[in-house]
């Protein structure tokens, strides 16, 4: 069966989203828009005197640059700030990878966002956090002892999946959102996907195996943020915003939360003529 909304114009893509769509110029718009919602909302927390709670992707990173530039400049403490990773690969044995692993999403963050802020800024080493193959409920505690996530920031997957969570067409909607932290085999579609980027088509070196934060914790953030702007966003963008609700596309689930939006740049936006 052919999908109307996957051709839909710009026009016709903004005309009545599911869920919000805002057209930024480029990826670095993109970037730089969620490196800016991440600290307006620290700022506006450490204000009230209150916790800033955001779940976090490696992928996109392009936020994080903007992300540390800001922090440094304004000497934004981040002291009660948390950030909860969404997702990480593990070993065959359902491991971590090892952090030295050129694919380590708690390499990158070590390297690229907490080795770059300056020291007296950092929060404790504690309120870091990512997902554990070795205590799979923490991240659901300590969601809940924390009062909620404020923002949960992220991109979209080839087949629709937010973190790790993997389509499962034999799950209803609402069993799919109750999906909690958990270790699971990736499709092969995400990992052909990502090995595009990551190992230059290396498919056979992807891991199989990761460790996601679930439906659950995302769905109950109070705000999900999420950024598209690679050449097959294109359709995913369209499927989450007009799609059907079901497990078979994950993002498309979103329709339903409170108050989600999707930032993509003009070409996402746009098809060729």
């Amino acid at each position: 069966m052919k999908h109307n909304y996957f051709y839909f114009n710009k026009e016709e893509l903004l005309r009545d989203p599911k869920i919000p769509i805002y057209v930024m110029k480029d990826e670095q718009a993109v970037f730089k828009e969620m490196a800016m919602e991440m600290v307006e909302e620290i700022e506006r927390k450490n204000q009230l005197g209150e916790r800033t709670v955001f779940i976090c992707p490696v992928g996109p990173t392009g936020q994080y640059p903007y992300f540390v530039e800001l922090i440094n400049e304004k000497n934004i403490m981040l002291k009660n700030v948390w950030i909860i990773n969404m997702d990480e690969y593990l070993t065959e044995d359902k491991k971590w990878i090892p952090e030295n692993d050129s694919l380590s999403f708690r390499g990158f963050m070590n390297r690229e966002v907490y080795g770059r802020i300056k020291p007296q800024l950092l929060m404790p080493e504690k309120q870091r956090v990512f997902p554990d193959p070795e205590n799979i409920a923490h991240i659901g505690r300590l969601i809940t002892s924390l009062g909620g996530v404020d923002i949960c920031f992220g991109g979209i997957g080839i087949n629709g999946h937010i973190a790790f969570n993997e389509a499962q067409d034999e799950l209803a909607a609402e069993e799919f959102l109750e999906l909690p932290t958990r270790i699971l085999e990736m499709s092969k579609e995400t990992r052909t996907a990502n090995c595009i980027g990551d190992l230059n088509g290396a498919l056979d070196d992807m891991p199989r195996y990761c460790i996601t934060i679930g439906m659950k914790e995302i769905f109950q953030a109070r705000k999900i943020r999420l950024g598209c702007f690679r050449s097959w966003h294109r359709g995913v963008v369209r499927h989450a915003a007009y799609g059907e609700k079901s497990a078979h596309f994950p993002a498309a689930l979103l329709q339903d939360h409170a108050d989600t939006a999707i930032r993509i740049t003009e070409f996402v936006a746009a098809l060729p003529e």
